[in-house]
């Protein structure tokens, strides 16, 4: 039986393929691609023909020796977690497939497979936050349950005790016992945060992250430096002030403490950025705008075991932390429709909050889905 040569055959109308096609020549320049392959490399056929295909990254997690030993091998390669960071900053992970390819005179060509994967990771890490709050807030409130019944308890019979006791060092114990009952109340009442939502006004942001970082000053060492890179364009947000602020102050503590901790109190760096992102995506709905404010330090950056849990309640990867912080800036969030994200590596961290304009919320297939 007569064997199939199938390193030439027809070239399919790849245009209307959802995955990237690229062909690369032995030099690695590209001398095609499809209309898929120009959405995710932001480019047009046309101006992109005869350009080194690296050469349009500034970072690329896959060195280009490892397609060309794959073309002299004659030998295809893959990888599921490709990232590339153009050179405007844009990021994007995708998984890689390069085979070889005989041209009709002889020469040997890359056909690259392209797809896009960090969008898809990103709806399922949204899906995963949420069912990491939804658990956090089960344990959360079975736990207060469990604690607050008999707080009240022990802390009833402490008054009843001092108010039998006469003498001043008997009565220092039954003091201390009320204060740290009163303690505990307390941390249990900030785990659980209000069941209601809090009353929301028309706020400047900026005014808010004015205030926030006045705060972080006063208790930062001197040489930590703050920098703004604010939106001026940013519309009034509705929300309920008070809550971001605290939101927002304690992703920028937590910065200061980072810093603090690693020993960059005369070079460490905490940026605040505004900007206005159209057409975003939260849980399932799309919104027209939303306002971006993002926490940067250039600190140590969060361990890896602790990126998936850092938003629990009572994890920290801090000795001396509570955990909590996080934990209420989640839920703040939650509560205007938002979301936060972290984005970690090392000598950079970055924490994400997206608050959407909720009076132009849509669903998926772009119909209005309600307004407040």
């Amino acid at each position: 039986m007569a064997r199939t040569d199938c390193t030439n055959m027809v070239q399919p109308d790849w245009d209307q393929l959802l995955t990237g096609i690229v062909q690369l020549n032995e030099q690695l320049h590209i001398c095609y691609m499809n209309a898929a392959a120009e959405t995710l490399l932001d480019g047009s056929r046309k101006r992109l023909l005869g350009t080194p295909l690296f050469g349009l990254f500034r970072f690329s997690s896959l060195a280009p020796e490892v397609v060309r030993q794959a073309l002299r091998d004659k030998q295809s390669v893959s990888d599921s977690d490709v990232t590339w960071v153009f050179h405007d900053g844009q990021r994007v992970t995708v998984e890689f497939i390069a085979q070889p390819l005989r041209q009709n005179d002889g020469h040997q060509h890359v056909l690259l497979e392209l797809r896009r994967v960090d969008q898809i990771r990103r709806i399922n890490q949204e899906n995963s936050q949420q069912q990491q709050l939804q658990a956090a807030h089960s344990m959360v409130r079975g736990l207060a349950h469990e604690i607050k019944n008999p707080l009240g308890g022990l802390r009833g019979a402490a008054q009843l005790l001092a108010g039998e006791l006469g003498e001043r060092p008997l009565l220092e114990y039954t003091d201390l016992i009320i204060s740290q009952a009163d303690r505990l109340r307390n941390l249990v009442d900030r785990m659980l945060g209000s069941h209601e939502l809090p009353a929301r006004a028309p706020t400047n942001v900026h005014e808010v992250i004015e205030r926030v970082i006045a705060i972080a000053q006063l208790s930062a060492a001197s040489g930590i430096q703050f920098e703004r890179d604010y939106d001026p364009s940013l519309p009034e947000l509705t929300v309920a002030a008070d809550s971001i602020e605290q939101a927002l102050l304690n992703v920028v503590m937590n910065a200061v403490e980072a810093l603090t901790e690693a020993g960059r109190t005369e070079d460490g760096h905490v940026t605040v950025r505004t900007r206005v992102k159209h057409q975003q995506t939260l849980y399932g709905l799309r919104y027209r705008r939303c306002a971006v404010i993002e926490v940067q330090d250039n600190g140590p950056g969060v361990p890896e075991p602790l990126k998936e849990t850092l938003f629990y309640p009572m994890v920290s990867g801090r000795a001396g932390g509570t955990g909590l912080g996080l934990a209420i800036t989640q839920n703040a969030v939650h509560q205007h429709a938002g979301k936060i994200e972290l984005l970690s590596e090392p000598h950079t961290t970055r924490f994400r909050l997206y608050l959407p304009y909720i009076e132009t919320r849509f669903d998926s297939s772009g119909r209005v889905a309600g307004s407040d």
